[in-house]
């Protein structure tokens, strides 16, 4: 799947949007992907997590014994890949602002682990989990989104498989250019900002 075949799943998901949007990262951007109504279809969501699982695995041909995503955006995506890589899946939540698991999750001390986004905009939710995965005695092999707003400029530390790279300006709030600041802001994503 290439990235044109990517972006045209997220414009038929009604996915990607355009006006002024403020980003889990507190920077602005006039292009939000909101990868949940992408996985809100299951066929739809097979077909990019598939797509994606073959990009890992010639990317990265080495032992992978599970899945980790964040919460949100990730939960859906880490859990599609998790099945067609055959290794099982878990997921952060973010406690008093820190990622944590949960639920009766657990990481196996020196386990192969591979982290999970939706969309990697800055890499800094990623690297809190992978953070978060570190705590927990598992060690970040490889991480893989479906989309990489950077195009490769986020350094994780290990590999990121993106299905597709889409280089889409950000901004500072403060440095606007001025057709955005013509648009009023709106919070599409999942996560509150401090």
């Amino acid at each position: 799947m290439n990235r044109d075949q990517v972006l045209q799943e997220y414009r038929d998901a009604g996915a990607l949007l355009e006006g002024h949007f403020i980003l889990s990262s507190g920077l602005r951007s006039p292009v939000y992907m909101q990868s949940a109504r992408v996985m809100m279809d299951p066929a739809r969501g097979e077909r990019l997590c598939k797509a994606l699982a073959q990009k890992v695995r010639q990317v990265f041909p080495g032992k992978i014994d599970l899945v980790v995503s964040p919460a949100m955006g990730g939960v859906v995506v880490g859990y599609e890949l998790a099945r067609h890589l055959g290794v099982p899946s878990l997921f952060t939540e973010r406690v008093d602002g820190k990622f944590q698991l949960r639920r009766g999750f657990d990481i196996p001390r020196g386990a192969k682990v591979l982290m999970c986004e939706d969309v990697v905009t800055t890499g800094k939710s990623s690297k809190e989990c992978m953070d978060c995965i570190a705590d927990y005695g598992g060690v970040t092999v490889v991480a893989a989104c479906l989309v990489d707003r950077s195009d490769g400029e986020a350094a994780l530390g290990v590999p990121l498989v993106a299905l597709a790279g889409y280089k889409v300006p950000s901004y500072e709030p403060d440095k606007l250019p001025p057709e955005l600041q013509k648009i009023p802001a709106i919070k599409p994503g999942s996560r509150d900002l401090k």
